[in-house]
């Protein structure tokens, strides 16, 4: 099944022509006749969509779409009102309190159908992004919500400039964003030229031969890196369900099928900024969460999370190539005096220095990550002993002969560190060691620079 969806409508036959028309499409269609009955449906089993007359029994659209705004777990489920011709007022309202739309009857079932694709599609996307904030908010990963939010952009797309500026002029009063104007040949250029807007209004002439061609646009700027997650409201000026639906299945947010109304496209622009801003914030959050997973917070360096599976693979790399690489362990001398005399802001500042010297003796290409509170991994791809002790003699001299200038100290602090070494891949019983071992070896190097003198590099040496 490709959703579950809820009719509500007092009237049996609609039910049923819906409920036909529905499940032909593979949907799982459940029915009630009023707003009680509604309610409980949407309390018991929350569905994927909710097709709803514009007047029920105890109450309409309007009131339903306020009563799934008052429960966290229903806020977000769309609604598609169905009302007669003669019903603009409460279709107006269903719209203000909420609809993601209303069609008219006789219903058009291409479009009836392509607006449900759209709005399921909508539904599961916004799903899978918040249970990704619900794991980053679990891991202790989310950002706090903004507490500003920028004034939106929406670019009116019009192949006549006339009809745009006077569609402009009524519109601003009610939009609360700023617009500007474009051709569909301008659309693209502009938005790599100034950055993508948040919402573009792309205009369909009344030809159905120049509307097909304008319906392209809307593929190239879903496949366009810069503005795919910008907001897209198409208006048609001639009414054409077929059009209608490929321009929803393609990628458009939201549809006028009956030409421009401002205080209408003002709403339905509304929610698709409101519905862009949430998103954007929820990709941020996830954004965040996977750098605070891979990087060390302090120090901005991979963690530990990172480097060992990193490792894996360039030791892999290097059995299959037949080329060496280092591995380093490096841990800076008698760092727990520094935080005991200076304090823990000037140990961090250490740290944070410390990063930035290893950064400055490596190679892009190398890998250094923090993997204890101040210990470092070093890996170098392609590298041999004597390049790999040479660059480790630099960082040793980098570390210990500048001092650190922190913050409450008059004077430099002075730092050392001392590095184990080991070269892989080393054949032991016929096979390479791996990883692991060869990080061990390294490990063990350290521990013995450390019992004999500190500030100093040294070599893992097989056992005999």
């Amino acid at each position: 099944m490709q959703g579950t969806i809820l009719i509500a409508d007092a009237i049996a036959t609609n039910r049923i022509a819906l409920k036909v028309k529905l499940c032909a499409a593979y949907y799982h269609v459940v029915q009630a006749e009023d707003m009680e009955e509604a309610l409980a449906c949407l309390r018991e089993n929350p569905p994927d969509l909710v097709i709803c007359a514009l007047t029920l029994p105890g109450g309409g659209a309007a009131d339903l779409c306020r009563a799934l705004k008052a429960s966290p777990d229903t806020a977000q489920l769309p609604v598609l009102a169905i009302g007669n011709s003669d019903q603009a007022v409460d279709r107006f309202t269903a719209l203000e309190a909420g609809a993601s739309d209303v069609l008219l009857k006789p219903l058009d079932c291409t479009l009836l159908l392509g607006r449900t694709r759209s709005l399921i599609r909508a539904r599961n996307a916004a799903d899978e992004w918040e249970m990704r904030e619900d794991t980053t908010r679990a891991l202790g990963l989310a950002e706090p919500a903004a507490e500003f939010t920028a004034r939106s952009h929406c670019v009116i797309i019009h192949s006549d400039s006339a009809v745009s500026v006077n569609w402009a002029k009524q519109l601003r009063p009610q939009l609360r964003a700023h617009l500007t104007l474009a051709n569909p040949e301008e659309a693209i250029r502009a938005a790599a030229a100034n950055g993508p807007p948040d919402a573009f209004v792309l205009v369909l002439p009344k030809d159905p031969v120049p509307a097909t061609a304008a319906l392209r646009l809307i593929s190239t700027l879903r496949a366009n890196a810069q503005t795919r997650h910008t907001g897209l409201l198409v208006v048609q000026l001639a009414p054409d369900a077929a059009l209608a639906a490929t321009a929803l299945d393609l990628g458009a947010d939201d549809l006028m099928t009956e030409g421009f109304n401002p205080a209408e496209m003002a709403l339905r622009l509304h929610a698709i900024l409101r519905r862009k801003r949430m998103t954007d914030q929820l990709r941020d959050t996830v954004r965040t969460g996977l750098k605070a997973a891979v990087f060390d917070p302090l120090t901005g360096l991979h963690n530990r999370r990172y480097a060992l599976p990193h490792l894996d693979h360039i030791a892999e790399h290097a059995v299959a190539t037949a080329r060496p690489f280092s591995v380093m362990v490096a841990d800076l001398d008698h760092f727990k005096g520094i935080n005991d005399r200076y304090g823990h802001a000037a140990g961090d500042s250490v740290l944070v220095q410390t990063a930035e010297r290893l950064r400055n003796n490596l190679r892009g290409m190398d890998l250094v990550a923090r993997i204890g509170g101040e210990e470092f991994l070093i890996v170098m791809p392609g590298t041999g002993l004597a390049d790999a002790e040479k660059t480790a003699a630099a960082i040793c001299a980098d570390i210990g002969n500048r001092g650190f200038v922190v913050p409450g100290t008059p004077q430099p602090v002075h730092v050392t560190i001392s590095i184990g070494l080991s070269v892989g891949p080393v054949e032991k019983e016929g096979h390479p060691l791996s990883a692991e071992a060869l990080m061990a070896r390294a490990d063990r190097a350290l521990y013995t620079a450390k019992t004999h003198g500190r500030n100093r590099v040294n070599l893992s040496r097989p056992a005999a």
